[in-house]
């Protein structure tokens, strides 16, 4: 799919190091449908560029003197349809696992053609449907997140499927399961699977509103309901919705004390 637009998929490249710009602009000469139009060292320099010209993509690098591609990137937001951005960052911490939390895609250097190829699979998808307005949202809330608290829980999480971005209330959240590298999350009536690992997760979620019963279960204080004795430490807990989840009896003195 290309850019209905000139026949390309626009793309602008911000980074504050020539050599990291260089290599992306390669990077992006291999795939046919894209065009670089503009690389930037700077966010100012890029506002300038924006303020005459638009573009599908950007790709913002995060660390940068002056002022940061995240304040840059929260700024940009503010419009009804945003460019998509690629996050590009050297630092592999809470900034980058937050990424997935949120739904958003960033390039971790030194970052592989295979991974590259996935980033613009996933954009493509994104423009293909015109979701712009809903990957401003999930930039908005993993910027404020961040500039709040980075203890600061969630209030609602970015899910992304094919070509798509929802935003969910967690507290429409009745329990979640891990299943692998996803967490289902069960609403009250339909599942929805995030690309995160329930430990990571739990760390954001507010302990007066969710606890975990299990090693692959997490539920809402809100559904506790009874919990039963079914063996000889063997537990399962009740829902307010009547879904049975298993209990491990570790967590067990902690529910019997909400209940």
């Amino acid at each position: 799919m290309t850019n209905q637009q000139g026949g390309f998929v626009r793309a602008m490249i911000v980074d504050d190091e020539a050599p990291a710009r260089i290599n992306l602009g390669f990077a992006l000469a291999e795939h046919p449908d894209w065009q670089v139009v503009a690389c930037c060292d700077s966010a100012a320099e890029a506002r300038e560029f924006l303020q005459q010209q638009t573009v599908d993509v950007l790709f913002l690098d995060v660390q940068m003197p002056g002022e940061t591609g995240l304040a840059f990137a929260r700024q940009l937001c503010q419009q009804p349809q945003p460019p998509l951005i690629v996050f590009v960052t050297a630092y592999n911490n809470f900034a980058v696992e937050a990424f997935e939390v949120h739904a958003l895609d960033y390039l971790l250097k030194p970052f592989d053609d295979q991974r590259l190829a996935g980033t613009l699979q996933r954009a493509l998808a994104l423009l293909e449907h015109r979701q712009q307005a809903n990957y401003g949202e999930a930039v908005r809330n993993y910027v404020d997140q961040l500039q709040e608290n980075v203890q600061s829980y969630l209030q609602s999480v970015s899910v992304r499927s094919v070509g798509k971005i929802e935003s969910v209330r967690l507290s429409e959240v009745q329990w979640m399961q891990s299943a692998g590298n996803y967490v289902e999350l069960h609403l009250p009536q339909r599942m929805i699977l995030h690309r995160t690992p329930i430990s990571q997760f739990e760390s954001q979620l507010d302990p007066q509103k969710f606890i975990r019963v299990h090693r692959s279960v997490i539920v809402s204080v809100a559904q506790i309901c009874v919990l039963k004795v079914v063996g000889d430490g063997l537990y399962q807990l009740q829902l307010k919705n009547g879904v049975i989840v298993p209990v491990s009896e570790r967590y067990v003195t902690k529910l019997r004390a909400l209940l």
